[in-house]
Protein backbone atom coordinates (compact mmCIF):
# COMPACT_ATOMS: atom_id res chain seq x y z
CA UNK A 1 0.00 0.00 0.00
CA UNK A 2 2.57 2.69 0.84
CA UNK A 3 4.91 1.83 -1.93
CA UNK A 4 2.12 2.93 -4.19
CA UNK A 5 1.88 5.89 -2.27
CA UNK A 6 5.50 6.99 -2.77
CA UNK A 7 6.14 6.13 -6.27
CA UNK A 8 3.24 8.16 -7.32
CA UNK A 9 4.24 11.25 -5.41
CA UNK A 10 8.36 10.59 -5.99
CA UNK A 11 10.91 13.71 -6.91
CA UNK A 12 12.07 13.01 -9.70
CA UNK A 13 14.08 15.35 -10.88
CA UNK A 14 17.20 17.96 -9.72
CA UNK A 15 14.46 21.10 -10.34
CA UNK A 16 11.53 19.54 -8.58
CA UNK A 17 13.68 19.44 -5.79
CA UNK A 18 14.84 22.82 -6.05
CA UNK A 19 11.23 24.37 -6.24
CA UNK A 20 10.57 22.30 -3.11
CA UNK A 21 13.99 23.38 -1.43
CA UNK A 22 15.08 26.69 -2.37
CA UNK A 23 18.88 27.21 -3.14
CA UNK A 24 21.61 27.27 -0.54
CA UNK A 25 22.93 30.78 0.87
CA UNK A 26 26.14 31.99 -0.97
CA UNK A 27 28.40 30.80 2.17
CA UNK A 28 26.75 27.89 2.40
CA UNK A 29 27.36 27.15 -1.43
CA UNK A 30 30.94 28.22 -1.20
CA UNK A 31 31.77 27.17 2.00
CA UNK A 32 33.92 23.63 0.77
CA UNK A 33 37.41 23.38 0.40
CA UNK A 34 39.56 21.02 -1.35
CA UNK A 35 42.84 21.37 1.18
CA UNK A 36 43.83 20.64 4.66
CA UNK A 37 44.32 23.85 6.39
CA UNK A 38 45.17 24.78 10.17
CA UNK A 39 41.13 24.94 11.31
CA UNK A 40 40.83 20.98 9.85
CA UNK A 41 44.00 20.19 11.18
CA UNK A 42 43.02 21.01 14.59
CA UNK A 43 39.39 19.29 13.98
CA UNK A 44 41.46 16.15 12.83
CA UNK A 45 43.54 16.34 16.55
CA UNK A 46 40.70 16.36 18.80
CA UNK A 47 38.06 13.66 17.02
CA UNK A 48 38.20 10.18 17.87
CA UNK A 49 35.63 9.29 15.42
CA UNK A 50 34.55 9.17 12.05
CA UNK A 51 31.94 7.26 9.24
CA UNK A 52 33.25 6.09 6.42
CA UNK A 53 31.02 6.20 3.17
CA UNK A 54 31.47 3.77 0.49
CA UNK A 55 30.21 2.41 -2.16
CA UNK A 56 30.78 -0.97 -4.51
CA UNK A 57 31.15 -0.48 -8.45
CA UNK A 58 27.63 -0.85 -8.71
CA UNK A 59 26.44 1.95 -6.29
CA UNK A 60 25.42 -0.16 -3.71
CA UNK A 61 26.48 1.79 -0.63
CA UNK A 62 28.01 1.34 3.05
CA UNK A 63 28.79 3.50 5.96
CA UNK A 64 31.23 2.31 8.73
CA UNK A 65 32.24 3.81 12.04
CA UNK A 66 36.50 4.53 12.31
CA UNK A 67 37.05 4.84 16.02
CA UNK A 68 40.71 5.55 17.56
CA UNK A 69 42.69 7.82 19.67
CA UNK A 70 41.73 11.28 18.84
CA UNK A 71 43.97 12.91 16.37
CA UNK A 72 44.37 8.86 14.75
CA UNK A 73 43.67 10.32 11.23
CA UNK A 74 46.97 12.09 10.14
CA UNK A 75 47.54 14.70 8.01
CA UNK A 76 50.01 13.83 5.11
CA UNK A 77 49.89 17.28 3.41
CA UNK A 78 47.56 19.75 2.32
CA UNK A 79 45.48 17.59 0.11
CA UNK A 80 45.87 14.28 2.01
CA UNK A 81 44.99 12.41 4.70
CA UNK A 82 45.69 8.95 6.42
CA UNK A 83 44.31 6.18 8.78
CA UNK A 84 45.17 2.70 9.77
CA UNK A 85 43.08 -0.35 9.19
CA UNK A 86 43.08 -2.45 12.67
CA UNK A 87 41.58 -5.87 12.88
CA UNK A 88 37.77 -6.44 12.96
CA UNK A 89 35.79 -9.37 11.67
CA UNK A 90 37.11 -9.60 8.47
CA UNK A 91 34.85 -8.38 6.41
CA UNK A 92 36.21 -5.73 4.73
CA UNK A 93 33.30 -4.21 3.24
CA UNK A 94 34.80 -0.88 2.79
CA UNK A 95 38.09 -1.71 1.73
CA UNK A 96 36.91 -4.07 -0.69
CA UNK A 97 34.51 -1.11 -1.97
CA UNK A 98 37.29 0.97 -2.14
CA UNK A 99 39.03 -1.56 -4.45
CA UNK A 100 36.16 -1.13 -6.64
CA UNK A 101 35.21 2.52 -6.25
CA UNK A 102 37.41 4.75 -5.06
CA UNK A 103 35.34 7.64 -4.09
CA UNK A 104 34.87 8.05 -0.15
CA UNK A 105 32.81 10.31 1.75
CA UNK A 106 33.61 10.99 5.96
CA UNK A 107 32.07 12.46 8.94
CA UNK A 108 34.27 13.18 11.71
CA UNK A 109 32.80 13.88 15.06
CA UNK A 110 34.41 15.64 18.59
CA UNK A 111 32.62 14.33 21.31
CA UNK A 112 30.39 17.60 22.85
CA UNK A 113 30.83 19.59 19.50
CA UNK A 114 27.21 19.68 17.33
CA UNK A 115 29.14 20.45 14.49
CA UNK A 116 30.58 18.20 12.54
CA UNK A 117 33.65 18.07 9.71
CA UNK A 118 33.25 16.73 5.85
CA UNK A 119 35.66 15.32 3.72
CA UNK A 120 34.80 13.66 0.70
CA UNK A 121 37.58 12.06 -1.96
CA UNK A 122 39.54 9.46 -3.74
CA UNK A 123 40.69 6.48 -1.49
CA UNK A 124 43.84 4.74 -1.78
CA UNK A 125 44.79 1.60 -0.05
CA UNK A 126 48.43 1.05 1.21
CA UNK A 127 51.00 -1.20 2.66
CA UNK A 128 54.06 0.50 2.72
CA UNK A 129 55.82 0.02 5.96
CA UNK A 130 57.97 2.91 6.16
CA UNK A 131 54.81 5.60 5.53
CA UNK A 132 52.42 3.37 8.00
CA UNK A 133 55.27 3.04 10.61
CA UNK A 134 55.82 7.26 10.13
CA UNK A 135 52.60 7.78 11.62
CA UNK A 136 53.21 6.33 15.08
CA UNK A 137 49.65 4.86 15.36
CA UNK A 138 49.48 2.81 19.07
CA UNK A 139 48.42 -0.55 18.77
CA UNK A 140 48.58 -3.14 15.79
CA UNK A 141 47.50 -2.30 12.70
CA UNK A 142 46.83 -5.00 9.98
CA UNK A 143 49.43 -3.38 7.61
CA UNK A 144 47.75 -1.43 5.92
CA UNK A 145 46.61 2.33 6.22
CA UNK A 146 43.70 4.50 3.78
CA UNK A 147 45.49 7.41 1.81
CA UNK A 148 42.03 9.87 1.02
CA UNK A 149 42.69 12.82 -1.52
CA UNK A 150 40.59 15.57 -0.34
CA UNK A 151 38.47 16.84 -2.97
CA UNK A 152 35.79 18.40 -0.48
CA UNK A 153 36.05 19.99 3.14
CA UNK A 154 33.81 21.71 5.51
CA UNK A 155 32.31 22.21 8.61
CA UNK A 156 28.11 20.74 8.72
CA UNK A 157 25.62 22.86 10.84
CA UNK A 158 24.34 21.44 13.71
CA UNK A 159 20.96 21.41 13.44
CA UNK A 160 20.69 17.56 13.43
CA UNK A 161 22.76 16.90 16.79
CA UNK A 162 20.99 19.73 17.89
CA UNK A 163 17.44 18.41 16.93
CA UNK A 164 18.78 14.67 17.90
CA UNK A 165 20.09 16.00 21.71
CA UNK A 166 22.91 13.18 20.91
CA UNK A 167 25.59 14.89 23.59
CA UNK A 168 22.58 15.60 25.98
CA UNK A 169 22.83 12.72 28.60
CA UNK A 170 19.74 13.57 30.59
CA UNK A 171 17.59 12.36 27.23
CA UNK A 172 19.52 9.50 26.63
CA UNK A 173 17.19 5.94 27.43
CA UNK A 174 18.26 3.69 30.52
CA UNK A 175 20.38 0.72 29.34
CA UNK A 176 18.06 -1.43 30.63
CA UNK A 177 15.99 -0.53 27.84
CA UNK A 178 18.71 -0.59 25.10
CA UNK A 179 18.33 -3.09 22.61
CA UNK A 180 20.03 -6.35 23.44
CA UNK A 181 22.85 -6.60 20.54
CA UNK A 182 23.19 -10.41 20.78
CA UNK A 183 19.45 -10.63 20.87
CA UNK A 184 19.12 -9.43 17.48
CA UNK A 185 22.98 -10.65 16.12
CA UNK A 186 21.16 -13.89 16.95
CA UNK A 187 17.97 -13.19 15.46
CA UNK A 188 19.66 -12.27 12.20
CA UNK A 189 21.47 -15.45 12.08
CA UNK A 190 18.75 -17.36 12.95
CA UNK A 191 17.12 -15.15 9.34
CA UNK A 192 19.92 -16.90 7.44
CA UNK A 193 19.81 -20.40 9.13
CA UNK A 194 22.35 -20.14 11.17
CA UNK A 195 22.53 -20.76 14.86
CA UNK A 196 25.25 -19.91 17.38
CA UNK A 197 26.34 -22.98 20.22
CA UNK A 198 25.38 -22.03 23.35
CA UNK A 199 28.05 -21.59 25.75
CA UNK A 200 28.65 -24.47 27.90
Amino acid sequence: MWEEKWQKDRVASADELRSLVGVPHETVANKSIAQVESHVIHYLSMSPLFFLATADADGRCDVSPRGDEPGFVKVLDERHVIFPERMGNRRVDSLLNILANPQVGMIFLIPGLEEVLRINGKATITKNAELLAAQNWKGKTLGLGVVVEVEECFIHCPRAFKQAGVWNTDSWADKADMPSIMEMFRAHLRINGVALKENG
